[in-house]
């Protein structure tokens, strides 16, 4: 099992910047995918950006350019550095775990901090 607990969510003027975290209970190093999700109300839960264990990356259009992945193996940590914030980037934004072990496939989500835009 695996539990990852972000934060660092708030609410930001348009323009502005924030940084998630996401803690995860078990040593990163092994996981093969980490990534960052949003919901918005009335929209389904889509990707933002991914990093693998080799540190490739992948962000959706909307974020390109503006956001950055990254992770910190030694604190167990992925960050999500988002700057140039809109309103259209207000969502809970869920940290996500896929590990694949003897072809066991595993998904993990936490439990979600809220990102506010004004505008």
């Amino acid at each position: 099992q695996v539990q990852l607990v972000e934060s660092g969510g708030a609410l930001v003027q348009a323009g502005g910047s924030l940084r998630l975290s996401c803690v995860a209970s078990v040593n990163i190093f092994g996981i093969n995918a980490m990534g960052w999700y949003r919901q918005a109300p009335g929209n389904q839960r889509e990707l933002v950006a991914a990093i693998t264990s080799g540190g490739s990356t992948n962000y959706a259009d909307p974020v390109k350019g503006r956001f950055t992945i990254s992770r910190d193996n030694a604190k167990n940590t992925v960050f999500l550095q988002m700057n140039s914030l809109k309103p259209e980037d207000t969502a809970v934004y869920y940290c996500h775990a896929h590990t694949e072990f003897l072809g066991y496939k595993s998904d993990y989500w936490g439990q979600g901090t809220q990102v506010a835009v004004s505008s």
